[in-house]
């Protein structure tokens, strides 16, 4: 083999493992951690995570688990999208408009950021509902914390993530921002017939000016 082909074949095994950890941090690791929590109500789940007897887990619990996390993780990210970018988006970090006709001719530079930025906004955004989700399924499940030990941690963690989250995509949205450009803002519906009745207004005023030179 060459070493241009040994030079590239690296840079294609390491593009590979790049997006591999990135879909894993998005979407195996939230969805995993809401799967933890369910196991304290559901016991197939708990079979699943902790196997039977002195056993351990099995192969095939070993499977459930890791299809179940990428089907956890994938709900996760829909209800992060319906929640935590809405919260971002309504206090003052709105999503830009693109302008996608320059995606195709800066794709590699646009594939950096969503691994390097957007991923990460995915784990922190869905990790945090998975925090509130694995929180009711032990409270569900009859876990009890009388020193409060349990409510602090997740509000922390909920804190955090938060933080974190509108931090990743602040610099998401900032660097697609630069790389492809924005579109001119189209206006509201409301502002066009503001701008309508504007126009008329003021037709009819120099309508009114003209038959009184007349």
């Amino acid at each position: 083999m060459s070493a241009s082909g040994g030079l590239s074949l690296a840079k294609a095994v390491g593009d590979l493992s790049g997006r591999n950890f990135g879909l894993v941090i998005a979407y195996v690791i939230p969805g995993f951690i809401a799967l933890w929590g369910l196991s304290w109500c559901s016991e197939a789940v708990r079979v699943w995570l902790q196997g039977t007897g002195t056993a351990g887990p099995s192969f095939g619990g070993a499977l459930f688990v890791i299809v179940a996390s990428i089907g956890c993780g994938l709900v996760l990210n829909a209800v992060r999208w319906a929640t935590v970018d809405q919260v971002h988006h309504l206090t003052g970090l709105p999503h830009p408009h693109w302008d996608d006709s320059g995606l195709q001719k800066n794709l590699e530079a646009f594939d950096y950021l969503v691994e390097n930025h957007f991923r990460y906004y995915q784990f922190y955004g869905a990790s945090l509902v998975a925090c509130v989700v694995a929180y009711a399924a032990w409270r569900v499940g009859g876990g009890v914390d009388t020193t409060g030990g349990a409510e602090f941690g997740v509000s922390l963690l909920v804190g955090v993530f938060l933080i974190s989250s509108r931090d990743a995509l602040r610099k998401y949205y900032s660097g697609t921002s630069l790389l492809l450009g924005t579109l001119p803002e189209e206006p509201s519906h409301d502002k066009r017939k503001a701008s309508s009745r504007t126009q008329g207004s003021k037709a009819h005023d120099g309508d009114d000016s003209g038959q009184a030179h007349a």
